[in-house]
């Protein structure tokens, strides 16, 4: 939900996976590419329709949730969708819509999981996984020499993890930086969608890297992290790189 307009999405052609059936799922703002054991289309439409509902049922009453920059106060009352976002950007100081996308993804991935061995879920970027084998998943980095040529090898015993990607020069997301791609992955795919955001927030060139990686490597239950800027890159924690043809 914080973006604006359909931007067509050409780098779903280059995901796949053997054994996996990929499907489309649009619902408003929310738009999913999945890939599970067959065509789950009708069950993920329901589960988006109800968690969107809950979100924009609490919107309505508290306006300042959406536009918000700042964490939002612990509210017990919320929907569990709303309680994920609020805990997910605490943790790293950013606004809770920071979160949405992954907080999703893992929604639905979550609902799926039982019906599939495995499933991934993309929302605009960010990415829920729970796998049985090793995969690697593309970094998209825009105008940088390094976007489609790096890929991040992603070790099953992670699984289910959360791979999201912000930017300050791609996309309609909000970003504070000027990173090409700040990368996170994390156990908890709001925790890694809200962390990408605050990570993406404190690049402003290529010499923010090292400052930044050294800021999200204590924050706990992030398990690595990956910046690019231009031909620059620099990673930390469970990151294994791969060079991609």
């Amino acid at each position: 939900m914080t973006t604006s307009g359909y931007e067509p999405r050409t780098y779903r052609t280059r995901m796949a996976r053997s054994g996996l059936t990929g499907f489309r799922v649009a619902v408003k703002e929310t738009d999913l590419w999945v890939l599970a054991a067959r065509d789950f289309s009708l069950e993920v439409r329901e589960v988006v329709i109800q968690e969107r509902q809950q979100l924009e049922a609490y919107i309505a009453g508290h306006p300042g949730f959406l536009i918000s920059l700042v964490p939002w106060p612990a509210d017990p009352f919320a929907p569990p969708v709303v309680r994920e976002m609020i805990e997910a950007a605490a943790a790293v100081g950013v606004g809770p819509m920071a979160a949405v996308a992954g907080a999703l993804a893992a929604r639905v991935g979550r609902h799926l999981a039982p019906l599939s061995p495995e499933v991934i879920v993309e929302n605009g970027g960010d990415i829920f996984l729970t796998i049985t084998g090793p995969a690697t998943v593309a970094l998209f980095a825009g105008k940088s020499p390094l976007s489609h040529r790096v890929g991040l090898k992603l070790d099953p015993a992670l699984s289910p993890l959360g791979v999201c990607t912000s930017s300050g020069t791609v996309g309609h997301s909000l970003s504070f930086g000027r990173a090409d791609a700040a990368c996170v992955l994390a156990k908890n795919t709001a925790l890694a969608d809200a962390a990408a955001t605050a990570l993406g927030n404190r690049i402003q060139g290529s010499d923010s890297i090292a400052p930044a990686l050294e800021w999200i490597a204590g924050v706990p239950e992030i398990l690595g992290a990956l910046v690019v800027v231009g031909e620059k890159l620099g990673a930390w924690g469970r990151v294994e790189l791969a060079p991609l043809a």
